[in-house]
Order: structure tokens, then sequence, then C-alpha cells
């Protein structure tokens, strides 16, 4: 490290700061690397930067630094990930999971499924080419079904951290939709605890999408308040109503509010629109809002395998219910983030959940093989398990995948 005067190629003097030189393999990418601290100044760094290009450097590739860390091995796949969802994360909790995947704890519990993993393709190996020794035979069934039991049990453990941790990086996209004065507004403006949302009593006030993120307990959900949906012939309304569409077409999930006071004993449930205005198959709750005015209790109710998937009543003016709001997307962001398993989480991505399920696939389809007979089989279902397994650090992997990972880094990481 050296305190020196940075001159562009005329010798003209740019700034004044510390050169520190990293000599490989004591460095992040494990290669020799040279840093420049200037002061700061915008102008300053840009005059030094430009000489630095003029003397032959050149402009990082997004995700850059990184991989050559992860060619180097310096890190594993699932570190160098974890460096980019540490830059992202919103929320405390997002920040805590990354860290904990980039100091190796994902990358360790899963080299100890893979060690378990390992064990179990020599003993099958064995028992293909020795089994007329009595610790290797194929009617020695234990080592098999112990091996098993501690693969799954493993393997469902993880998954729930590597679900919970997902659940931080990514978040949850929320559309709030209903008719005008329905509250929509009001509960935006309860759930960020802060007046995001202009409130009036005039129906269209809400012409524009806002957009709002929101720490629920740790887990980043991005709100939507739109334009209440209603038959108009006012241009700008029109065109936010219209914009409500396309958001909840790439939403998660949508909270169709509606006001409880308007309902009756006769229709206790608001007539959903036909057709819908959001996709099919996007999961929705209908959310009972006002029952400060009707005197009716907080509630949640969930449903399985139809167009609804829960009913709330609430409050957006009191807060009564609106802790019922939070456990449901908690839970259908994949994740109920308790206590424990926040605090266990792991920053983990849809490839990691995947690679975790088709290790569990390949693994249930062994007893069967294994009670028929058929060895080879289950020798190349545990192949293919180990395989499925190590994609997730990057010891088993293809070269697509290697680009499609980092080109989604920020500039330089």
């Amino acid at each position: 490290m050296q305190w020196v005067t940075f001159v562009d190629a005329a010798g003209h003097p740019l700034d004044s700061g510390l050169v520190v030189y990293f000599q490989a393999p004591a460095s992040f990418t494990g290669e020799d690397v040279v840093e420049c601290h200037g002061h700061g100044s915008p102008r300053a760094l840009d005059q030094l930067l430009r000489a630095l290009l003029a003397a032959g450097a050149r402009h990082a590739r997004a995700g850059e630094f990184s991989q050559r860390a992860f060619l180097n091995s310096k890190l594993d796949l699932s570190q160098a990930e974890a460096v980019a969802d540490l830059i992202a994360a919103s929320t405390v909790g997002a920040a805590r999971a990354a860290t904990r995947s980039l100091q190796g704890q994902l990358s360790r519990d899963v080299t100890a499924l893979g060690e378990e993993l390992l064990r179990l393709r020599a003993w099958c190996e064995a028992t293909i080419d020795f089994d007329d020794e009595d610790d290797v035979s194929r009617d020695n069934q234990a080592p098999l079904a112990e091996g098993l039991v501690r693969l799954h049990d493993g393997l469902r453990a993880l998954r729930a951290r590597c679900v919970a941790g997902r659940a931080l990086r990514e978040g949850l996209t929320v559309v709030l939709a209903g008719p005008p004065n329905a509250g929509k507004s009001s509960l935006m403006n309860a759930l960020a605890d802060d007046e995001v949302a202009i409130v009036t009593d005039t129906p269209g006030t809400t012409r524009d999408l806002l957009r709002e993120t929101l720490d629920l307990d740790g887990l980043p959900v991005h709100v939507m308040d739109t334009a209440g949906l209603r038959e108009t012939d006012e241009a700008v309304e029109k065109v936010g109503i219209a914009r409500a569409h396309a958001a909840m077409a790439r939403a998660d999930r949508v909270l169709y509010i509606v006001d409880i006071s308007q309902l009756s004993a006769a229709a206790p449930t608001a007539p959903l629109p036909t057709p819908p205005p959001w996709p099919t198959n996007l999961p929705v709750a209908i959310v009972h809002n006002k029952i400060d005015l009707t005197g009716a209790p907080p509630r949640l109710e969930r449903f399985e395998g139809g167009p609804i998937e829960a009913t709330l009543q609430l409050s957006a003016q009191t807060g009564e219910g609106l802790d019922h709001l939070r456990a449901y997307l908690r839970a259908v962001a994949g994740a109920d983030l308790d206590a424990t398993t926040a605090g266990d989480a792991l920053s983990a991505r849809t490839r990691h959940v995947e690679a975790l399920d088709r290790t569990a696939e390949a693994l249930a389809r062994i007893e069967g093989q294994w009670r028929a007979g058929d060895a080879e089989l289950v020798a190349e279902e545990l192949r293919v398990a180990h395989g499925a397994l190590m994609e997730i650090t990057g010891e088993i992997t293809r070269e697509d995948l290697l680009g499609e990972i980092f080109s989604r880094f920020c500039i330089g990481k």
C-alpha cells in the first residue's frame, strides 16, 4: 500500500490517494489485483478512470470479479451468487441470509449431503461388484435404508431453509385491486405504516400505479396500489385501469379489496368481476375491508383447489386483522418466517430449490428399484441425485448455466 499522486498520460496530476496491491492468491479473485483509492470526487474519479482505460485497462463485465473468484476456487457457485444477493438485499433478514451463504453455510450443508450420497454410491457399486461378500450383499438393506433416511431428513431441512431464504431474497409482488373506495390506498398506508398513498372519498382518486416495497417481518413485499376497477369514460382513469390489469398479469398474488359495509346478509361475499381482470391461474384473496363499520370480527380463511385462495376480514383504518394478512403473505411467499426459520434462512435461488427437489425425486425412486433387485438402476439414481445436488455449489455444472448466472450480476462484481 502506498500513497501516490495519480497523473494522466501527459503527466498532469489528477488526484492523490492510495494504491493497494494484493498478491495472488491473497485477493478476492485469487489473482494479482491493484486497487486505486481516490478522494471520491465524481469528476476526479472519472478522469482517473479515463487515464486507466487509456493505459490499457478495460471495464469489468457484469459479475466478472465473482466469476473469476469462482473459476479460481476462491468461492463456490452458491457463495458467488450470495455476493450478488447481499448487494441486492432489501431487508435485514435478506442481508443476513446472504451473509450466511457467503460465509459457506449452504456450501457446507450441501457438501455434507454430497458426502453421504458418495458413501451410498460406493456401497451400491460394491454390492454390484462383490455380491458374495456378506457386508455388501444385496440382501443387506440396512446401509441403504439408513442412508436414505439421513438424506431425506437432511434434504427436507435444507430445503426449508432455502425456501425461507428465497422468500427473503425475492419477496412477493402483490397487487391491491378492487372497486373504487374499497380502501385499497388505506390498506397500502396501513401496511407501509406511512402515508404513501392519497386517501379521499372521491372515486377514482388513484389514477396510476403506486409501488412500495415493505419489510414485512424480514420479508420484502412489493405492493402495488392500483386504480379502482369500474366502467368509466374518463380518459386518464381508463389508462390507470389498463395499467392495473397489466400489473395483475405480472403479480404473484392479487388482493381483491371490497367494502364489507356494502354487503348484505343475502349476499355476504362480493361478486368478482366477470371475466376476472387477472390471469385465471393467479391466486387471489378477497379482503373484506372496513370491519370497523360493521362490527365483524377479523378473520382469515384459506381454501384449497379453487379460484379463491383465501378470504380475510380486516380494517385498514384501525389495524384489526392486519396480523392475519401479514401471516397470509408470509405463508404464500413460500416460508412462514417465524423467528427460528428467519434466523436460520440461507440465501437461495429457484435453481437451488429445484436442484434439491430433483435430488429428492431421484432418491424416492430408489426403494422400489432395490426391492426389484435392480442394483444397477439404484446406482444410476444415486449418480443422478449426486449430480443434481452438486449443481448448487458448481462442483458439477454447465457452461451455459455459468454464463446465465454471472450475466445477472451488477457491473464489476
